[in-house]
This record gives structure tokens, C-alpha cells and sequence, in this order.
């Protein structure tokens, strides 16, 4: 059994990454439907950050409709309060005057199905109507101070008509008591918004007031609860660094709150979408909390420093909102550029991001040559195989040499069959002097464990691949293969179940895993040529619902192996008879026990006849099976 100490090690490698992977994954497949929470209630349970020295927040009554009345629908949301219109070439919305929120935010490029013509991503909604989800910025005041606007306030529109890239807006309230607030809004090409607040002190006594911003989120929403996923609450908050909490988490175990920052940013993040608020220079104090009222609301939030301004003075505030997609490039672009601490963190790549990010640059880059994210996954592979070339040539030709000694082996088995001490030590002996490591063979599966898990986190996370096409039926490679067996591949009109959604490609993937393995030294085991019979169904079916360019990685790195794996045995002298090799598979196995039969006497046809009945004899026991008689 020791030369095939290699095939066993390498198949429960790779059944126990691949089921232990399906196990934390919880069977892996794409979101397809939106979120779904209840209609905000006419009192939406918002908070702003406490001011300094308060103790519980204060509560905030944002109506977002007209006279606080919640309506039905989005589009009848949107209606019952003045708006000022959002139009860049990505973004499309509209600024609610009524507490100045920006809550109507539509993503442009990405739709929510492969088909063109199918609705735009909804990022942010109004509170008053379905999934309410907002950013807010504005003012805290000291307790007997002078009023702020707050989230019912009615501004007016002081500046520009449209927000667009290089066209700001300018907002404008007069609290009636010496306090004038101006809030003016930018946005750049993408999804950065610039949010500057000021405040002119026409009254006779200094005010001191606390800048905060928000991001609120009403209903738990829909996610897609994988493991190697977060969605929910995040931010890197100065010397913390990394923050993620679920919405189960902050549900349940309270607010977190840190305080004195001096860097970072925070919001709440989707698998694909996200929005973060980037507090100002200077120290600020940050919080993830939840309210539960009916519906509940998550919240990431923020509070600057305290701003005095004396009479006939102006105060200012400036922060940034990111509101938009999670495009690598765009990421980085604000990190360099903006100075936004780890910006990056923002895209989930893992506890193994310096396999995953390289894993992308270098897919993206091939994109960028060939435009076809496919074709760049194909020619990935053809790279890591030239990698690590030297490494899978050693373990070939260690497999090579094993399957050439296959006689041998047999011969030792059979003469030691009584002794398996000494049977082994020949076998040892055996592999010495032809130089056989009966371990080479794991090399293959190792190696490709880190490049299947950077690939599979790659296809899983990054936009890039959401709705990315191959050829032909493939229309998005981070979705499973469309096509089943089960139906002939559409030609019969029935959806089956998902667990018989086993399309082309896995069954091209199963068909090389079986091929390859038919280039393997058979095992003598019964049970170990069970399992490497039937290895490849096993992985076909777990593969079917994994992202189809995953599958196609597999399958195209299984006709790479073959044919390296082909031309080293024949240069090594192997015979390679792959139609041998298949028919054997399908063979009976003897069963345990079974045995030849016993050898008849030489002289049996002469025996001498009796010429009269003898007395009855007992008759001579019979041969243990499998054993000759004496």
C-alpha cells in the first residue's frame, strides 16, 4: 500500500479542502434576488452621535416624506419631498431638500441581471419609502443652544441646479436665531461626494456646534451569508485599523463606539456596492450602533470636533461620502490620490490577500490585453503552470517511475503475501534503488489549492467578474454554469432543482479530473480503486455550483496536466494505454475472499472401480477458501 500512499494523501487533500470549503460556504451560489425589509414606519428611529459629555444619543425624528407620512413605493417617496437632481455619467439621483440627505442614488452601469436591459442598481433610498438607506450630514448643538437643522428641516437651494461632476450645489438654512448654514455638495467622475458645511454667525453670542455625518440603513437587508464574505458595518478607524461587524453582530451584542481618531473611514458595505463616510483632518469619534423599532436600523456614524463661531465669524466643516461600486481601480485610485487610510480594505480580499490581490492584477492585466476575462482565466493558468513547471515535472516523473515498476510490486506482493513487514521493506528497498518518491504525487493537488482558493476569492468578490462573459452560454463567469444534463441542456423546457444543475462545463471538468487520473499508477486496493473511480463524480457534482470560471480554470488545469503528465511518461519509457486504462475501470473487481479453486487429483479419472459398496466414510473437510488442498 505504500505506493499509493501518494494517490490516498492527494484525494483526501482534495476532497477535504473541497468539502470543507462547501461546508463554510454553505453551498456557494450568487446572490440573485434584492433585499427585501419592511416599509419604514412614519417615526424612522435614527440617531445622530452623541455631543460630548451627553450621555444616551439623541434621537432624531427624520420624516423623509411629505408631513412625515410614509408611503408605499419608492417612486412615490421620491415625489412627496422637493428634490435636486444627481445626473454624472455613472450616478444618477436626486438630494432630498427635506434634511438635506442624500437618499436617492442609482448606479448607472451595473443592472441587476446579465440581460442589458434589466433596472439599474438602487444604492440609496429614501426613508419614508422601501429599504430606506441614506447618508446625512449636519450639526450637533449644545443643550439651551441656538437650534440646527435637522432631519425634517426644509433647506433651500442657494447654488446650481444639478449635481454633476465639476457643478456643485449649494444648500442654504436660517435657523431665525443669528445661525445661517450653508451646505455645498460636489461629486467627482465616480462615486466621491465632497460635503462642506459652514456656518455664519449673524447673531451677538458665539456658537459652538459639532459636526457629524451618518450613514443609515433601515431593515436588516438580504446577504448572501458566506463565510469568506463580510457584509455589514465596517471601517478603519485610526490606530484600530480594520473593523467588521455583522448586522447579527451589532444586533446583538450593542453598539461598539471608538474615540480620537485621527484617520480612517467607515460606512456599510454589500458583496459588490458599499458607502463610507470619510471624516475631515482633525480627531473625530466614531460608532456602529443599531436601534431595534419594528424594522430597526443599522447606522455608522461619526462626530468631528467641536466649531466655535463668534459673532460676524464663519465656521466650516468638510467631509466625504463614497457612495458607489467596489471597482479595484477606482479603490486604489481614492486611496493614492485622496489619502484615505487602507481604502483598500474595503474590498474583502481576505487573511490571504497577498495570494488574492496578485491573483486579480494579474487576471485584470491579461483583460486589458486580450478583453475577454475568460481567456485571461485560461492564460493565468498556462502562467502558474510554467511556474511551477520544475516542481510538477519532479512529481511526474516520480508517478512515471512508480508505474513502471508496477510488475515489480506485484511480484514482491505476492511472494511476501504472509508477510507484510517484510513485504514493505521490499517495497522500500524497491523504491531506493529506482529512486521513487511514493509522495511526489501530492505536489500537483498542494500547488493548486492556494491558486483554486485566490481564484475562487477573486471570481467571488471583485465586480470585475460580476456578469463578466466568456463564450457562447457562459454570460457571467461568477455564476454557475446555466446548463443541466438533466434537461438535455435546455432542450427539454423544465428548471431542474439546483442540486441537479450540473451543466457543461463541470462535466467537462469531471471528464479530464477522470482522464488524468487514468495516467496514475492503479491502486491494488479494492476500496482505493473505488474511491479513484469514483473521485471525479463526487467533484463534478460539488463543482456544478461553484463560478463557472473556477470550473473552467479546473477543467483547462486538468488538460495541462494530461498532456505534461503523458509526455513525461512516454519519455520515461511508460506505456501509456489509455484505452487500457478506462475499460479496466469498468472491469469486476474480485470480491473479498475469492479465491482459486481447488486443484482436482492427477489421477482421479483412474481411480480403480469397487466392486462393492465400502462403509460409509465422513467426508474429508474442505479447503479453506482461496486455499489449495495439501
Amino acid at each position: 500500500m505504500t505506493e499509493n500512499r501518494n494517490l490516498i494523501i492527494a484525494i483526501a487533500l482534495s476532497i477535504a479542502v473541497l468539502i470543507g470549503w462547501q461546508y463554510l460556504v454553505a453551498g456557494p451560489q450568487l446572490e440573485r434576488a434584492r433585499q427585501q425589509a419592511a416599509i419604514a414606519e412614519a417615526q424612522n428611529p435614527a440617531t445622530v452621535p452623541a455631543a460630548p459629555g451627553e450621555g444616551a444619543p439623541k434621537a432624531a425624528a427624520p420624516s423623509g416624506g411629505a408631513a412625515g407620512v410614509t408611503v408605499e413605493s419608492r417612486d412615490a417617496a421620491l415625489a412627496a419631498t422637493p428634490r435636486v437632481p444627481i445626473e454624472t455619467a455613472e450616478l444618477t439621483g436626486s438630494i432630498n431638500l427635506v434634511g438635506g440627505r442624500i437618499d436617492d442614488l442609482r448606479l448607472d452601469h451595473y443592472r441587476e441581471t446579465v440581460d442589458p436591459n434589466s433596472p439599474a442598481i438602487v444604492l440609496l433610498s429614501p426613508a419614508a419609502g422601501p429599504n430606506g438607506y441614506f447618508a446625512e450630514f449636519g450639526w450637533i448643538g449644545g443643550a439651551g443652544g441656538p437650534p440646527v437643522p435637522g432631519p425634517d428641516t426644509v433647506w433651500t437651494l442657494e447654488a446650481g441646479t444639478t449635481l454633476s461632476t465639476g457643478n456643485p450645489v449649494t444648500l442654504r438654512y436660517d435657523n431665525g436665531a443669528g445661525l445661517v448654514f450653508h451646505r455645498t455638495i460636489a461629486i467627482d467622475e465616480h462615486y466621491m461626494f465632497t460635503v462642506t458645511e459652514r456656518i455664519e454667525n449673524t447673531g451677538t453670542a458665539a456658537a459652538t456646534l459639532t459636526p457629524y455625518g451618518r450613514i443609515a440603513r433601515l431593515g436588516e437587508p438580504h446577504v448572501a451569508g458566506y463565510y469568506i464574505l463580510h457584509e455589514g458595518l465596517l471601517g478603519v478607524i485610526g490606530a484600530e485599523g480594520l473593523h467588521e461587524t455583522s448586522y447579527k453582530t451589532i444586533k446583538g451584542d450593542g453598539e461598539q463606539r471608538w474615540t480620537g481618531a485621527n484617520e480612517g473611514w467607515l460606512g456599510i458595505t454589500d458583496k459588490y456596492w458599499a458607502t463610507a463616510l470619510v471624516p475631515g483632518k482633525g480627531p473625530f469619534d466614531a460608532r456602529f450602533s443599531h436601534a431595534d423599532a419594528g424594522q430597526g436600523l443599522y447606522q455608522a456614524d461619526y462626530r468631528a470636533a467641536p466649531v466655535t463661531v463668534a459673532p460676524g465669524e464663519t465656521g466650516s466643516s468638510e467631509s466625504r461620502l463614497f457612495a458607489g461600486a467596489k471597482r479595484v481601480e477606482i479603490i486604489d485610485q481614492y486611496r493614492h490620490t485622496l489619502g484615505i487610510k487602507d481604502f483598500n480594505l474595503m474590498i474583502d480580499w481576505g487573511w490571504f490577500w497577498f495570494l488574492t490581490q496578485p491573483m486579480f492584477y494579474a487576471i485584470d492585466w491579461l483583460f486589458r490585453l486580450f478583453g475577454n476575462f475568460g481567456v485571461a482565466i485560461l492564460l493565468i493558468t498556462v502562467i502558474v503552470k510554467g511556474i511551477f513547471f520544475p516542481l510538477a515535472n519532479k512529481s511526474y516523473k516520480s508517478m512515471s517511475a512508480m508505474k513502471k515498476v508496477q510488475p515489480q510490486m506485484q511480484e514482491l506482493r505476492e511472494r511476501f503475501a504472509d508477510d507484510k513487514v517484510k513485504q514493505q521493506q521490499e517495497l522500500m528497498a524497491l523504491y531506493k534503488r529506482e529512486k521513487i518518491n511514493p509522495l511526489a504525487g501530492c505536489w500537483p493537488v498542494l500547488v493548486q489549492i492556494p491558486v483554486f482558493f485566490s481564484l475562487y476569492k477573486v471570481l467571488f468578490v471583485t465586480i470585475e467578474m460580476r456578469h463578466a462573459p466568456f463564450f457562447g452560454w457562459i454570460q457571467d463567469l461568477s455564476a454557475p454554469d446555466p446548463t443541466t444534463i438533466f434537461n438535455l441542456f435546455g432542450l427539454i423546457p423544465w428548471t431542474p432543482p439546483h442540486i441537479l444543475m450540473l451543466g457543461i462545463w463541470p462535466l467537462i471538468m469531471g471528464v479530464t479530473m477522470w482522464l488524468q487520473m487514468r495516467l496514475n499508477p492503479a491502486p491494488a486496493d479494492p476500496a482505493q480503486q473505488m474511491i479513484f473511480n469514483w473521485m471525479p463524480v463526487i467533484f463534478t457534482f460539488m463543482l456544478a455550483s461553484f463560478p463557472a470560471g473556477l470550473v473552467i480554470y479546473w477543467a483547462w488545469n486538468n488538460t495541462l496536466s494530461i498532456l505534461q503528465q503523458y509526455t513525461i511518461m512516454r519519455r520515461q519509457g511508460v506505456e501509456v494505454n489509455f484505452l487500457g486504462n478506462i475499460t479496466s475501470s469498468f472491469k469486476r473487481k474480485p470480491k473479498a475472499g475469492d479465491g482459486p479453486a481447488p486443484p482436482k487429483p492427477a489421477n482421479d479419472s483412474k481411480a480403480p472401480a469397487k466392486s462393492k459398496p465400502a462403509l460409509a466414510k465422513p467426508a474429508p473437510a474442505k479447503p479453506a477458501p482461496g486455499k489449495a488442498k495439501s
